[in-house]
């Protein structure tokens, strides 16, 4: 698939498909989002019991269903209660990482998440810093996304200015259809320069509307959205986004082409 034919499609760079929520009707799914143009899904994980799932997935659907594994600041544990992030978590993950470390496209979904209500002690807050710190020592270590070169800062939701910081650093940002009901988003989204623009979906969250369901094939709004804010086209948003996603993610044109 030539580069000229990827600018015409466009790139989910965060999604949720080994979630619950899509166990019933995923190939249904898959399906609207290809009649969207959607031509990549970047489906990340949050915990180890995900990885398999994601993999097969990734079998599945080669060079369309593109796998990142990671460890995500706060933990499951039921649907109704959950907990930070601790070491033991990263121990069980990191086997299953170095064994398909060489058909990830990145590491993910990481970050940092103080809500008192997760982490309300310094020693939960250090114990997620240092699941972070060895994350990104590890993308760096494979020359994926997430480590201090190539970040991707998904659903922001800080200050514009705080965002300028990142652009200045090179990160990236993802938006979700969420945002046409964010004003938050629409801020952002007015400062940023395209070229730090991604497009992501967050599926099954953060859809265009609030408590439905959210799919890949609304990555379409979200594009639609940022060219309305932005007073462009939409073929210019899709055309930059897709080849901002292949400059964050060196692996993506050679998935593509499988």
């Amino acid at each position: 698939m030539a580069e000229a034919t990827l600018g015409s499609g466009l790139v989910d760079c965060h999604c949720h498909l080994s979630a619950p929520d899509f166990n019933s009707d995923l190939d249904d799914v898959l399906e609207k989002a290809k009649k969207a143009n959607v031509i990549a899904l970047v489906a990340v994980a949050e915990h180890a019991g995900e990885f398999e799932r994601i993999m097969q997935l990734s079998e599945r659907y080669p060079g369309f269903i593109l796998p990142c594994l990671g460890v995500h600041p706060v933990q499951e544990l039921s649907p109704e209660k959950s907990r930070s992030v601790i070491l033991k978590d990263l121990d069980v993950a990191l086997p299953i990482i170095e064994k398909y470390k060489d058909r990830l496209l990145a590491i993910g979904e990481v970050g940092l998440d103080f809500t008192p209500k997760f982490a309300g002690t310094d020693e939960e807050k250090e114990e997620q810093r240092q699941v972070l710190i060895r994350q990104v020592q590890l993308a760096r270590r494979l020359n994926v996304p997430l480590g201090a070169e190539q970040v991707l800062l998904h659903a922001f939701d800080g200050r514009p200015s705080v965002a300028m910081e990142g652009v200045r650093a090179g990160y990236y940002f993802s938006i979700p259809p969420s945002i046409v009901r964010s004003g938050q988003k629409q801020k952002l989204v007015k400062q940023l320069p395209l070229s730090s623009i991604c497009l992501e979906t967050d599926s099954p969250a953060l859809g265009p509307e609030k408590l439905t369901r959210n799919e890949p094939c609304n990555i379409s709004i979200s594009a639609e959205f940022i060219a309305q804010v932005k007073g462009i086209s939409v073929e210019e948003v899709q055309e930059v986004t897709t080849q901002n996603a292949l400059k964050l993610f060196p692996k993506l044109q050679d998935l593509l082409q499988k």
